[in-house]
């Protein structure tokens, strides 16, 4: 579970090898999400504030996450990604 990122509580996280779409993971006190990185579709439940952060986040740094991706699929080491400031 390598961590691309944390801010305000909330650990960003991708797996590797994992499933198609291309996606990440975000935990954040003890609820967790599965967030599609093209189309946003959330898998799981998340506070409402804990979502706009995430989502605010995901805007600046799509193409990193793509990146990133790409790497977990082929089992290279991932790059840490800015939080929130």
């Amino acid at each position: 579970m390598p961590v691309l990122s944390r801010f305000y509580g909330i650990i960003i996280y991708m797996n590797f090898r994992d499933h198609e779409p291309p996606h990440f993971h975000a935990r954040y006190g003890g609820m967790e999400v599965l967030i599609e990185i093209e189309t946003g579709k959330i898998k799981g439940e998340m506070s409402k504030r804990a979502l706009n952060l995430i989502f605010e986040w995901m805007e600046f740094h799509k193409q990193e996450l793509m990146l990133d991706w790409e790497k977990a699929r082929a089992k290279k080491s991932l790059d840490t990604i800015e939080p929130l400031p």
